[in-house]
């Protein structure tokens, strides 16, 4: 951190108790021009508008960690030197929060997961964002749509996306060629054939030490259900959906694919024994046959295990098409921030796809010093997207790593989101405690979802009533 970005003095209080007929080249370049007109047509809409700002700028949630955080705030202090930015890091407690906003001490900006944001902008703690995107120039339909929805409350926009993760599958090719299954065969469409893939591609003969498909519960149970033609929450964000039948049964398989391994306990540990981010990961040592994970992930892989036999596919529904569920982070303005101007040249900065690019330029740049391979960072914004992924990702030359970009960039239209609702944190702890105690032997799928389904509807009638 520089000198510039010293730590602010930020009064927080300590804590209480996602024409067809047309030959496919003449589509391809179609569709290639169509981009082009948007990208030209959104650019200026993006970051062409200066702002006045100046002042000193507090940002809470928000570090530099790598060179994509410093390509983008050294944008930002280029294009207002008059601007005193200063960084504080770490999560956002949610309690401090609304403590320091309520005693007249925000910050101006948080940076925040996208679930979270409808919470505070039900409360009135965060700003409604309209009159800066307006004075900026800065057009929301540049943004992917499930991170829009995530922003959105009640027609207005409260945030600007950040980042954009989705769920691919990964598979481990040589533990499905021993087993005689083909890449291209293995989906997550037909649940009974999975199951049995499960059990065929465990290995727990003299212990368990290969695991066949890791479902990743409880973090993953909204892209089940959803795979199962439910959701969790009805789309206005007021209606609990925990205890649907489509609910249950997705609750019921996903849990059951934990007993070839014999049972969550010795499934657990196992797991815990991975080198998840070094080069004997699961997928190198060939613990791990096939799961679902984040798409960040690859960019691990191609890092520190390049030669791992790995192929990425879209995860499918039950009627075999793409879903992904996608989340991710947003920038947001407290109500009272002192530095309004400023707080809304950042946060329209930070997202633009010159900001961007600038940062995806400098990774590109040190990842082929390093002699490795860039694949790309994937943001909410799909201006800036077309320029990353059509510019500077460029065959690596190794076919599983350039496959697994274009399934990635597959399947990002296909996402959905959590709808926005006031008590986002209340009702994620609600179904994810009735996951684990599936998991843990404690009730049936019924019993539990039965529990989560009045727990999450008494927090959201509570909380849609402040």
């Amino acid at each position: 951190m520089t000198a510039r970005h010293r730590t602010p003095k930020l009064q927080l209080p300590s804590r209480p108790a996602v024409p067809a007929a047309a030959p496919s080249r003449l589509r391809t370049v179609w569709r290639a021009v169509a981009l082009a007109l948007l990208a030209v047509a959104l650019l200026p809409a993006a970051h062409g508008q200066q702002l006045e700002a100046s002042g000193a700028l507090r940002v809470l949630g928000f570090g530099l960690p790598d060179e994509i955080a410093t390509e983008r705030v050294a944008l930002f202090e280029e294009s207002y030197p008059d601007v005193d930015l200063q960084l504080t890091e770490g999560s956002i407690d949610q309690q401090q929060l609304l403590t320091a906003i309520a005693s007249g001490n925000p910050p101006d900006v948080v940076y925040l997961n996208r679930a979270d944001l409808s919470t505070y902008a039900t409360r009135g703690a965060v700003q409604p964002l309209g009159q800066c995107l307006q004075d900026a120039g800065m057009d929301m339909g540049q943004f992917r749509e499930a991170a829009v929805q995530e922003v959105t409350v009640d027609g207005e926009v409260y945030g600007v996306p950040d980042f954009y993760t989705v769920i691919v599958l990964v598979l481990n090719t040589a533990a499905l060629e021993e087993a005689g299954i083909s890449v291209d065969e293995f989906s997550t469409s037909d649940w009974e054939q999975l199951a049995q893939w499960n059990q065929a591609l465990t290995r727990n003969e003299d212990g368990l030490t290969r695991i066949g498909f890791d479902p990743k519960l409880p973090e993953f149970f909204p892209l089940w259900v959803r795979a199962n033609g439910g959701q969790l929450l009805s789309d206005d964000g007021r209606t609990a959906l925990l205890d649907s039948p489509e609910a249950v049964e997705a609750l019921e398989f996903a849990a059951g694919l934990h007993e070839p391994a014999g049972g969550r306990a010795p499934f657990m540990a196992f797991r815990d024994t991975w080198d998840f981010f070094g080069a004997g990961n699961q997928m190198a040592s060939d613990q791990l046959a096939a799961f679902p994970i984040e798409q960040w992930y690859v960019n691990v892989l191609s890092d520190v295990s390049p030669d791992a036999p790995i192929a990425v596919k879209a995860f499918t529904d039950r009627q075999g098409d793409p879903l992904t569920y996608a989340t991710g982070s947003a920038w947001a303005i407290p109500t009272g921030a002192a530095n309004p101007e400023a707080a809304c040249a950042f946060v329209t900065t930070m997202s633009s796809p010159e900001a961007w690019e600038r940062a995806g330029r400098a990774r590109a740049q040190l990842r082929a010093e390093a002699g490795g391979t860039y694949t790309g960072t994937y943001t909410g914004n799909s201006v800036a997207d077309e320029v990353i992924f059509g510019e500077l990702v460029q065959p690596s030359g190794d076919a599983k790593f350039d496959d697994a970009v274009q399934v990635i960039l597959s399947v990002q239209d296909a996402a959905f989101s959590i709808p926005a609702n006031p008590a986002g944190a209340e009702f994620r702890q609600a179904w994810t405690d009735a996951v684990n105690r599936v998991l843990n032997g404690e009730q049936s799928a019924q019993e539990a979802l039965d529990q989560a389904q009045q727990e999450a509807q008494a927090a959201l009638d509570a909380a849609w009533e402040e």
